[in-house]
């Protein structure tokens, strides 16, 4: 037996450490490590609700906007808010974006050069990479003068030995499989997509007043000013201006991101079998497309999936998520075996060794808590998603889908694996992109009727509420189902509890020993270098791990840097 710890996980937000053991060249068992404590929750206490956003929202700096709408969605729920139609279709917009960008950034940045050989980029023939090129796409930069441009930008950055991103990869590794011109497409794309993503983030910032960490969000609605004829707020020029950013967003993602998609994933169809995992799949559904509140409004349908059924969706209700902690570095008063998040607790005590550490030697060893729905370990995501809308039977999501199978030649089972993961997040970046001008369309119309109203500050103020309110916020982030749970008392948080996708997909076990998400997951990976674990790192990022709002203070003085080693 082997033991291979990889300590930190690079390419993702936040510290991540996955150790397994591999028997045989496979991987036999799994542990996920969260390395840094979150205390969000503790800092909420006490606070005004209203405020609870402008801080919930500093859990993570990626995922921003996700946390502050998951917040204000709490506090509107304990006091029976209802947003106006434009806060409905500006926060649409705004986490809309969010989540094309986000995917994006995670194919090229964080996830492609778990598939893509940088080194041998530097061989590929312009020509060849040319036809290439042009035979999945007619994106205008698939000239050889291009090609040959971007490889010999790659070959001085290589030269120099600042490698960056680029430094201690696994090139040469056998288990890469594309072509020096498909991979030399790839690097060209990468760099392409980093101004890209620059560009249309933008949106946010038009919206939001700033990215990251928006200012705009508001319990009852948003606090953004709408006028199209006044130069002080959303007027005629700035709802121009997104339509522009929109239409970049759209083009990018159709005629290079999806292409690319398809063409990597082509070479690597035998990842279509792997990566599994537990085989239960959450969602909490979101993108409202009326204002009626209700789930079933949603563009993103609510639902779950169990033991890879496609034909039962079964329903979703909160009233059925618990935490337990039989593993983490946390305890629960009166020894309790899970608690919902309205009596949640936010009590560290770690027992495990200081880091680093050669191994998993203790019952506890993570900062990230084990959620479970009705007791049964979930994954959550971009798969989760397409899973639940395609047995839903949803008018875009189920061609869309069916598409993409027929391409590249596989089962609809496929959809269960690493591969599956990866092909899910491009489908609904292509629906979303698609998706936002709608919403754009419909503020303006809104608009133009001269309803101009943005907020429902009727309940505003403290004394208006009741004495004890309880609310929950639930929405899907871009890694899966985000929930924040408030309690208040005397008009103050009582308690502040957060459930973000990274908890639910990088739980430890549980009280019953199972496995979280990406632990399963890992369990049959073929290792083929236990030196050079390229292939746990597909698995690990096809979830898109996001530690920072998962755990959230690190000790420096406990030491910071762990090389991957075999034990």
């Amino acid at each position: 037996m082997t033991r291979i710890a990889i300590d930190p996980i690079t390419r993702i937000e936040g510290h991540l450490r996955i150790e397994v053991e591999v028997q045989n060249g496979v991987v036999t068992d799994a542990w996920s490590t969260g390395t840094m404590f979150r205390g969000i929750e503790m800092i909420l206490r006490g606070r005004d609700p209203r405020d609870a956003w402008v801080f919930a929202q500093r859990a993570c700096g990626v995922c921003t906007t996700v946390h502050a709408l998951a917040s204000v969605r709490s506090v509107e729920n304990a006091l029976g808010l209802r947003i106006p139609r434009n806060a409905r279709l500006i926060r649409n917009l705004i986490q809309g974006i969010q989540f094309v960008q986000d995917h994006v950034i995670h194919f090229y940045h964080l996830h492609a050069l778990d598939w893509v050989d940088v080194v041998s980029a530097l061989s590929a023939d312009e020509k060849a990479t040319a036809a290439l090129a042009q035979s999945i796409s007619d994106w205008p930069n698939s000239s050889p003068t291009y090609f040959a441009g971007v490889r010999d930008k790659l070959k001085a950055f290589v030269a120099s030995g600042q490698l960056g991103p680029f430094t201690n990869g696994y090139w040469g590794h056998p288990a890469y499989k594309l072509t020096p011109e498909a991979n030399l497409l790839a690097v060209a794309h990468y760099l392409e997509a980093l101004d890209w993503q620059r560009q249309v983030i933008k949106i946010q910032a038009i919206l939001g007043a700033k990215n990251p960490h928006p200012q705009t969000y508001l319990v009852g609605g948003m606090a953004l000013a709408l006028d199209p004829n006044s130069p002080k707020a959303l007027n005629a020029n700035g709802l121009s201006q997104i339509t522009e950013l929109i239409a970049q967003a759209k083009d990018f993602v159709d005629r290079v991101y999806i292409p690319d998609v398809l063409a990597v994933a082509s070479f690597y169809k035998d990842w279509a079998g792997l990566g599994s995992g537990i085989g239960n799949y959450l969602v909490y559904g979101d993108f409202p497309d009326d204002d009626s509140g209700q789930p079933e409004a949603f563009y993103l349908p609510r639902g779950r999936i169990l033991g890879r059924d496609l034909t039962k969706v079964l329903p979703v209700d909160q009233k059925s998520i618990a935490e337990a902690v039989s593993h983490s570095w946390y305890e629960y008063s009166g020894n309790a075996a899970s608690l919902h998040p309205y009596d949640g607790q936010t009590a560290p005590k770690y027992s495990g060794p200081t880091p680093p550490f050669d191994s998993i030697t203790t019952d506890r060893y993570s900062w990230l808590k084990a959620p479970r729905y009705e007791d049964t370990p979930m994954e959550v995501g971009p798969l989760s998603r397409m899973l639940v809308a395609y047995a839903s039977g949803h008018k875009d999501v189920k061609p869309a889908v069916d598409g993409v199978l027929a391409k590249l030649g596989v089962p609809a089972t496929a959809l269960f694996s690493t591969l599956g993961r990866v092909a899910a997040r491009a489908i609904e970046t292509q629906l979303l992109a698609a998706k936002l001008q709608g919403w754009l369309s419909d503020l303006e119309a809104n608009l133009r009727t001269g309803d101009l109203a943005i907020a429902d500050v009727t309940h505003w103020d403290p004394a208006s509420w009741p004495s004890n309110a309880q609310g929950f916020g639930m929405e899907e982030a871009p890694r899966g189902a985000l929930g924040h749970w408030v309690v208040i008392s005397d008009k103050k948080i009582a308690n502040y509890q957060m459930i973000v996708p990274s908890t639910w997909n990088g739980s430890p076990r549980d009280d019953k020993g199972r496995r979280g998400a990406w632990e399963e997951a890992l369990v049959g990976t073929p290792v083929a270098d236990p030196a050079k674990p390229v292939e746990i790192l597909r698995t690990i990022h096809s979830f898109d791990p996001c530690m920072a709002c998962a755990v959230h203070v690190f000790d420096p003085d406990a030491g910071s840097s762990i090389v991957v080693r075999v034990v």
